[in-house]
């Protein structure tokens, strides 16, 4: 089985404190259950829990600086395809009931002359 970073999405404009934190408690506890349950049906695929992210570091050539991305959480997945690996992510909570965006899906390739 080959595998697969998934990255969760936020609104790329979204104002910061507008996510998970902004719902309910009914809609944000009933979105926690349904992420739950999501993990646990697909357990024998996840390689890496993963989990949300902060805020984020930019390091390059000119230095280090603050900066946002859309990127508020990740996980490690194993499918036989990309196209299976995407397919694990279709109406998941992070969209449907939370006010993510969407889920990236890419396959993990091999390190060169590894």
């Amino acid at each position: 089985m080959k595998q697969f970073l998934a990255l969760y999405m936020g609104r790329p404009n979204a104002a910061p404190g507008s996510g998970a934190a902004s719902l309910d408690e009914k809609t944000r506890n009933a979105g926690m259950a349904a992420w739950q349950k999501w993990m646990v049906d697909h357990q024998a695929n996840i390689v890496g829990m993963g989990g949300p992210l902060g805020s984020t570091k930019k390091t390059s050539a000119a230095g280090v600086s603050d900066m946002r991305n859309a990127v508020v959480g990740y996980v490690v997945v194993k499918a036989d395809s990309h196209e299976a690996a995407a397919k694990m992510f279709e109406g998941h909570p992070h969209f449907s009931i939370f006010p993510g965006d969407s889920v990236e899906i890419m396959e993990q390739l091999p390190i060169p002359g590894a």
